[in-house]
């Protein structure tokens, strides 16, 4: 699809009024997007898990409005408090978004967004939070244009995502997501994510991913800023050529199930996304000592069990633990036993694979 098949349709039905509700979840790439072009589009596809419990709860009234104007109107309404530092980010998505959504310039837009998890963590509450907006968007955007078309839904909710942040785009459907071109795999696109359905492994099924808060305070350094120093960085482009080929590589063993190769993999992905950020110019480290300590208890417990437990990271200091759902017992022992004293006040989150947003 192009830019102009997103362009918004006829309207047809006036509403004066009209309140929309998602829940939409949070998912941890396992071959990371780190980097990007000036149009939101990535140097790189990434492929990510969509999780479940971990979510924002977003609903938005839409209400026409008397006066004429070249924005959008609109109050956020964060976990209870109007919130001042989300607008500017906000601002910037309706500028971006009225291209294809101009009907959003005739209306007022209250937004009240609540999250299940530590936002600005590392735990991609960016990504939940643009999707539930882009939902609830898209939702009136069907009823004033009489939009039937459920794939196109999904793939423009994608794409509106996209333009907010970029991993949001993968957090419209459930399960295994890719995003970013490839010739791999067929209608892959820079500009929205796919769900990769076919073939995959039934080892994969309902896996769980504990999330760990090692630190629930807000990252010193924005996604945004590390997505900008990648443009100077020394590493880039033999980053962006390695992760190519993991996407290949994640592919093969998503189809044949290997878990022990799935563990090197992710882990190898998740040190570099670190590496990245230590070697920029400006360098900066969002790890914290407790992280060291837990990936180390992670590699010693999948040694000495034989369990194929591993761990991600995502652009923070809190860690993924990735596991087969068979393991759980296991798994969850080790955790409360040997992980939650690393963690702030003992705080984590159990998560599995989910089947992406729900309406309310």
């Amino acid at each position: 699809m192009n830019l102009s098949d997103f362009k918004s349709g006829k309207i047809i039905n006036e509403i004066s009024q009209k309140t929309y509700s998602w829940d939409s979840p949070s998912n941890i790439a396992l071959v990371k997007y780190w980097g990007k072009n000036k149009d939101q589009t990535p140097k790189n596809p990434s492929i990510s898990f969509t999780l479940s419990n971990c979510k924002t709860t977003t609903k938005v009234e839409f209400v026409k409005s008397s006066l004429k104007s070249d924005s959008v109107d609109f109050e956020i309404i964060f976990e209870g408090q109007k919130n001042k530092k989300f607008r500017p980010k906000i601002e910037k998505y309706f500028s971006k978004i009225l291209e294809y959504c101009p009907y959003l310039t005739n209306y007022q837009l209250s937004i009240n967004t609540t999250n299940s998890f530590p936002h600005s963590s590392g735990i991609a509450s960016s990504a939940s939070g643009m999707s539930a907006l882009s939902l609830c968007i898209l939702s009136f955007e069907k009823d004033l244009t009489n939009l039937n078309n459920e794939e196109y839904f999904y793939k423009k909710a994608s794409f509106l995502s996209r333009i907010g942040s970029g991993s949001a785009c993968r957090s419209i459907y459930g399960g295994v997501n890719l995003w970013g071109a490839n010739d791999e795999f067929k209608n892959s696109s820079d500009l929205y994510s796919i769900r990769l359905e076919e073939n995959i492994s039934s080892n994969f099924d309902n896996y769980r991913d504990t999330i760990l808060i090692i630190d629930n305070k807000e990252k010193e350094v924005s996604s945004s800023v590390g997505h900008e120093l990648m443009n100077e960085h020394p590493f880039s482009e033999l980053r962006f050529s390695q992760a190519f080929e993991n996407i290949s590589k994640l592919n093969l063993i998503l189809k044949s199930g290997n878990l022990h190769e799935f563990c090197l993999l992710v882990e190898s992905e998740a040190l570099t996304l670190h590496s990245l950020m230590m070697s920029s110019n400006l360098s900066y480290l969002l790890m914290k000592p407790e992280t060291l300590s837990v990936i180390e208890e992670i590699q010693k417990f999948r040694k000495l069990s034989n369990i194929p437990i591993c761990f991600t990271l995502d652009a923070g200091a809190n860690v993924h633990v990735l596991y087969p759902d068979k393991n759980s017992h296991e798994v969850s022992e080790f955790i409360k036993n040997n992980l939650s004293n690393y963690c702030a006040n003992g705080r984590f989150i159990d998560d599995i694979i989910g089947k992406g947003p729900k309406q309310n």
